[in-house]
């Protein structure tokens, strides 16, 4: 391999490896419960939504479908786009790793029959599948930190009463700003 091709396929893996990330999530309410995947790891007890990279070939809300059965074992019916995410690095100090994301949650709701359940080849510290009453939101640890918006969107189905896009800088500032 010439110096030159060794040079492009170096500046090909940089460049692949920080594109934004495509994500798709399913937010699925019910009965004033939101359904979260939970984790334990170097970061102790916390809880996603079910969500993941969006593959080759795959629409968004397809990848949210998917995401919904490998992480919580559910089928679901994806609806429309209940938010939108976006993490970059650069703005957040890296504060979850260089690789910028978009992430499109859509509102789902489980297919008649199916049951939330651990999937036989969880995620690495996947430890569980929870339904968490919203009143309860606030108290758990949630990544990103969108238990604001995830409140504001279940009080609120007019899309104008709440927050549809957030950025983690925002995110952030506003923590900042609380504390003081």
């Amino acid at each position: 391999m010439s110096n030159f091709s060794k040079l492009l396929k170096g500046a090909i893996l940089t460049m692949t490896s920080l594109e934004r990330r495509i994500r798709a999530g399913a937010l699925i309410i019910e009965n004033d419960a939101i359904l979260l995947v939970e984790f334990d790891d170097e970061n102790g007890v916390h809880y996603n939504l079910p969500a993941g990279g969006v593959e080759p070939g795959e629409t968004v809300a397809e990848a949210a479908r998917r995401e919904a059965r490998e992480e919580a074992g559910v089928e679901v019916e994806v609806g429309p786009v209940a938010f939108v995410y976006e993490y970059e690095p650069k703005r957040n100090e890296e504060l979850y790793g260089p690789r910028p994301s978009l992430s499109v949650t859509f509102a789902c709701t489980l297919k008649p029959g199916s049951e939330p359940r651990l999937p036989d080849k969880p995620d690495e510290n996947q430890t569980g599948v929870k339904w968490v009453p919203l009143a309860a939101l606030k108290q758990v640890v949630l990544y990103p930190e969108i238990a604001d918006d995830i409140l504001a969107y279940a009080k609120n189905s007019d899309i104008h009463a709440y927050r549809n896009y957030v950025e983690e800088k925002t995110i952030q500032e506003q923590k900042q700003s609380a504390k003081a």
